[in-house]
């Protein structure tokens, strides 16, 4: 992240803006696959289920995405879903559009179909396609994205593999490896991440790491990222992993970014996982790099994390205090208590 990016999201957060927005941007997905936490009947509070909303298609869609996006105004957008490729069509459209308005953007999907190698032209754009281990295993787990379609979809492109760490890949010694071999040597790969798997709190998901396994899993990553460079995990980072933030209120990721739900109106909370995730076994990739943004001393024993506590408790009362004014007669308030922070 560039120091201006730095600059303009604290200046956000000040002004009680989220600068992160992620929107699940259709309900519909061709896989099932197990531990998916978008499809978890805890996603959405328990009272209703993400292929239970209603969704939008077309012109619509685009129009409502664009609609929420000038609305939020965030520095970086996350369309997921489901599979946002559902919606291809309507990713053609909106991505030029975001890509104007100067805003950041992650399309996470599956890969199940052809990611135009047009879309490399975006300079703000970053496709992220999910891998759920090994071929043997991922083709079992996400069929019909297979290993053999992504690999066809994925030609001529650069992309970010994901791929979630469950219990099944940290029980077998070297498995890691043999997956970064394997990508890494992949010409349209740039980069490669590693999350742990997050359950619900009170969950016994057979994706949920051991303590004996999850020490040994962040040990082994600290490792790897000194042998493949492609893996983007900075030693910092898999830290985190060691004692990730205990609650969502401690969670930076959490507390500044805004998940919207297919419906696009649902708010999904405390952070993208929705329910209640058991933060304390977080292994969130974004939870982690922010958290070690946050634990960067700016000076002695003051941190970057402390300033942002501070200047998110700030920017939140303001946007409180400027509601309350604006609903006055004759009383027009700024958005932001300093404006000259705003880009």
């Amino acid at each position: 992240m560039k120091k201006s990016e730095v600059f303009h999201a604290w200046a956000r957060i000040l002004a009680g803006r989220a600068p992160s927005l992620s929107i699940e941007i259709t309900k519909e997905c061709p896989l099932r696959c197990p531990g998916c936490y978008a499809f978890d009947p805890a996603h959405l509070g328990g009272t209703r289920q993400l292929r239970q909303l209603s969704d939008f298609q077309g012109d619509e869609l685009v129009a409502r995405v664009l609609a929420l996006i000038d609305e939020h105004k965030p520095l970086h957008v996350s369309l997921v879903g489901g599979d946002p490729l559902v919606r291809y069509r309507e990713l053609e459209l909106l991505l030029p559009q975001i890509e104007n308005r100067g805003v950041h953007t992650q399309v996470v999907t599956s890969a199940f179909r052809v990611i135009p190698a047009a879309w490399m032209n975006f300079k703000k754009l970053n496709v992220v396609i999910s891998v759920d281990g090994l071929q043997p295993e991922h083709d079992a787990r996400r069929k019909p994205s297979t290993y053999d379609r992504i690999l066809k979809n994925i030609k001529g492109t650069r992309v970010t593999i994901h791929c979630t760490i469950t219990s099944q890949i940290a029980e077998r010694t070297g498995y890691l490896d043999e997956f970064l071999r394997f990508w890494t040597s992949q010409p349209e790969v740039a980069k490669v991440w590693f999350s742990i798997f997050t359950p619900q709190r009170g969950a016994t998901d057979p994706e949920i790491l051991t303590p004996a396994q999850r020490a040994s899993t962040i040990a082994g990553l600290g490792q790897l990222r000194l042998k493949y460079c492609t893996l983007d995990m900075p030693e910092a980072v898999i830290r985190e992993m060691e004692f990730p933030p205990k609650s969502p209120k401690e969670c930076i990721f959490s507390r500044t970014t805004e998940t919207i739900s297919a419906d696009l109106k649902r708010r999904v909370t405390p952070c993208q996982f929705g329910g209640d995730p058991d933060c304390e076994r977080c292994g969130c990739i974004a939870s982690m790099g922010l958290a070690a943004v946050g634990h960067f001393r700016v000076l002695g024993p003051l941190t970057a994390g402390r300033i942002f506590m501070a200047s998110d408790r700030l920017g939140k009362a303001w946007k409180g205090f400027s509601r309350i004014l604006s609903r006055k007669p004759g009383v027009q308030v700024e958005l932001s208590p300093f404006n000259i922070l705003e880009p």
